[in-house]
């Protein structure tokens, strides 16, 4: 059936843009080492949230968005990057909770959800990804509306899919971590996060 079709090339789609190891992935795992499985699937959650209005845009072929990301996209990934960097920063001395600390504050799962979502949409040229991939698989072309949900929901799913597995893994050796490592862990993640922001704005000069 074209629904399943689409639905799996969904899944796939969304499992290669979510896979290359980018600040997200490396949120998502400082987060389940810090804050558990949980942390970490949210973390995921706001990421594939953000590769579903991407490939939704791409799939739905709307031509207004897609020119009008491409056109902003300087300003997008400028302040994405100055974004980045304040997070790394932010990470780069923050104290780490505890490991036997399980439970977290309230605003913090929505704090996670939120800053993995807005990380993943100060990249523009996303869709432009989705756009290939799609057309690569034989799935570019225009179609019925309720097909293209079906695609979208598979982006989704695939996406999803990643940020489970990953934080499954990574909370399988959390408890080989003690609070020095956490320590350390944080520092090395903001500067990971940090370059990755640096690097950005840098690179965005190019799209002036």
């Amino acid at each position: 059936m074209r629904e399943v079709e689409l639905l799996i090339g969904g899944i796939i789609v969304g499992l290669m843009i979510a896979i290359p190891v980018g600040p997200v992935n490396i949120l998502c795992m400082q987060r389940t080492i810090e804050g558990g499985w949980k942390s970490g699937v949210i973390s995921g959650f706001g990421a594939a949230a953000a590769d579903m209005l991407y490939g939704g845009i791409a799939g739905f072929s709307i031509t207004l968005v897609v020119q009008f990301l491409i056109r902003e996209q300087f300003w997008i990934r400028f302040l994405g990057g100055i974004l980045l960097v304040v997070i790394g920063i932010s990470y780069f001395f923050k104290r780490p909770e505890p490991l036997s600390a399980h439970q977290q504050n309230r605003g913090s799962a929505y704090s996670d959800l939120r800053s993995t979502f807005l990380l993943t949409l100060t990249n523009p040229t996303t869709v432009l990804s989705f756009l290939g991939l799609l057309a690569a698989l034989g799935m570019g072309n225009q179609r019925q509306w309720w097909l293209t949900v079906f695609l979208v929901i598979g982006i989704f799913c695939g996406s999803m899919a990643w940020w489970i597995v990953l934080s499954s893994i990574v909370n399988q050796f959390r408890g080989r971590f003690n609070d020095r490592t956490l320590l350390l862990m944080n520092r090395l993640a903001g500067l990971a996060i940090g370059g990755f922001g640096i690097a950005i704005c840098i690179l965005s000069r190019n799209w002036l």
